[in-house]
């Protein structure tokens, strides 16, 4: 494996020197693209969508053709685990992910085992294997996953939640249930990673969306030790480049000294924490992405350009350690041309910071 030809996203996760700021944004190829809306509906579903490695291919580069990203993210879905694991996932139109099959029954989470990823979840190592090809080592690929506390909510709820009654109930009535829960989602997680890594994954991510919504006692335990867990049975290099791996709480700046000790390359953050701030507490670690507002791409270009700008800006002088993302997914209202404003922004002022710093 070699780098590829703009490893700027790379050499920014491995605190490396880099010529501009990289970004990435998540959730890029979304709704927001009318040529992804015409992709997802010629799939028929998006379920169908992920399942099909060609048409997952083609969503992926989606954005890459329109805007000058500095890394692409395998498009798929977190909850392709717990559907490997026999849950029954199925998308209601305007309603989202359910299961048919949740974990509420003692002996249902007795039973539950890690799926084979080269059996159950072979579509996605199949769509990693082509996304990579049609790169053509242009830029990087990441792979990502769930953490285990998030997959965990959705499994035991059964559908997204205003207050996971039925988790939290769990992890305070029946931890034992809930580490059992946790503890083979994680065991699939780390198979699941490491065969996106095999298959062409150049770097990856876990995505804990829920964890922010943990007591500060519960956090390290029912989230933040799994993906230790996960962190330490990743593959670390391939074909002799280093394979950097990426943590996302969502609400964790509480945390956020905690989640850089668990040996991750880079720590994602929301927007509610200052860059800065989190450079001055942990980014001698780690390196940090993120982590603009969203709802800023709703703004006007010059809006958006100077909000780009006071990330930056707050990161500081040094051209290392920064990936410039969202603090959450991109929203499906975003204009599409304020992505452009946006991109080009993080690029052009970096490269200026870089010269006056």
């Amino acid at each position: 494996m070699t780098r590829p030809r703009n490893d700027n996203f790379l050499r920014a996760l491995l605190k490396e020197p880099t010529d501009h700021t990289p970004i990435w944004l998540m959730r890029q190829a979304g709704r927001y693209l009318p040529e992804y809306c015409q992709t997802r509906k010629r799939a028929g579903s998006f379920l169908q969508l992920c399942k099909n490695p060609s048409m997952a291919c083609e969503v992926t580069l989606q954005p890459l053709t329109r805007y000058d990203l500095d890394a692409a993210i395998l498009f798929s879905d977190i909850l392709t685990v717990p559907d490997a694991m026999g849950l029954g996932l199925y998308f209601t139109e305007g309603e989202g992910p359910k299961f048919e099959r949740p974990l509420r029954e003692e002996w249902a989470i007795r039973d539950l085992t890690a799926p084979d990823p080269y059996e159950h979840l072979r579509y996605v190592m199949d769509g990693v294997s082509e996304i990579r090809r049609a790169l053509d080592n242009s830029v990087p690929l990441i792979g990502f996953s769930g953490s285990p506390y998030t997959l965990a909510c959705y499994m035991v709820e059964g559908a997204s939640s205003s207050d996971y009654r039925h988790v939290k109930t769990m992890i305070y009535d029946r931890p034992d249930l809930m580490h059992r829960i946790l503890s083979v989602t994680a065991d699939a997680v780390i198979a699941y990673l490491n065969a996106q890594i095999e298959s062409g994954a150049q770097a990856v991510m876990i995505f804990d969306s829920w964890g922010g919504g943990l007591s500060a006692a519960a956090y390290p335990e029912f989230s933040l030790q799994y993906m230790q867990r996960i962190i330490a049975g990743l593959i670390k290099e391939k074909d002799g480049e280093r394979i950097p791996s990426i943590v996302f709480t969502k609400g964790g700046g509480l945390w956020l000294e905690s989640i850089a000790d668990i040996g991750c390359d880079a720590v994602g953050l929301d927007w509610t924490i200052d860059i800065g701030e989190a450079r001055r507490r942990v980014g001698h670690k780690v390196s940090l992405q993120g982590n603009l507002d969203p709802n800023v791409l709703f703004a006007s270009p010059d809006k958006i350009a100077s909000e780009a700008k006071k990330v930056l800006d707050s990161y500081g002088p040094g051209n290392t350690g920064h990936v410039f993302n969202l603090g959450h997914g991109i929203s499906q209202f975003t204009p599409p041309e304020h992505v452009t404003a946006l991109v080009e922004t993080v690029h052009d002022y970096s490269k200026i910071l870089r010269i006056n710093k």
